[in-house]
C-alpha cells in the first residue's frame, strides 16, 4: 500500500490518508487487509480506530484507491455512522447485528388482534 496523500484533521482527532494499493497477480484487498496496512502507515494507530471509505477497484486495472480515517481515540470514532462502524466490527459485531430479534409477522397479528377485539366488544 502506497500514501499518496496525508492530512491532520485536529478538529475531528483523525488522520486522513488517501492510499493506492497495487494488487498485480493477486486477489482485491479485503477490508480487514486494508484496515491493517493503513494502521501500519501510521504510527501509533490502533486498528480498531481505523475506518476505510471511497475504497474503488477500476475494471480491469489490478490498482485500488481509497480513503482511510486513522481516529486518535475512541471518543473521536463515534463520529463516524452506525453503518460504518458495522461494517467495520469484528465478526462477532456483525453476527450479533444480524442476531437481533425483529418482530416476526405473527407478533404483529398478536399485538393488533387486542385493539381489534376491544372494538368490536364496544
Amino acid at each position: 500500500m502506497e500514501v499518496t496523500e496525508r492530512k491532520e484533521n485536529p478538529l475531528l482527532g483523525r488522520v486522513e490518508i488517501r492510499f493506492v494499493w497495487n494488487h498485480a497477480n493477486s486477489a482485491t484487498p479485503s477490508l480487514k487487509d486494508m484496515r491493517a496496512a493503513a494502521a501500519k502507515a501510521e504510527p501509533g494507530a490502533k486498528e480498531e480506530l481505523v475506518f476505510v471509505k471511497e475504497v474503488s477497484t477500476r475494471f480491469g486495472m489490478p490498482q485500488t484507491t481509497g480513503l482511510a480515517l486513522v481516529y486518535d481515540s475512541a471518543e473521536s470514532a463515534e463520529l463516524e455512522p452506525e453503518y460504518v462502524k458495522a461494517r467495520h466490527s469484528s465478526e462477532q459485531g456483525v453476527q450479533k447485528a444480524a442476531a437481533e430479534p425483529k418482530p416476526s409477522e405473527e407478533e404483529a397479528t398478536e399485538e393488533e388482534a387486542p385493539g381489534k377485539e376491544s372494538e368490536g366488544s364496544e
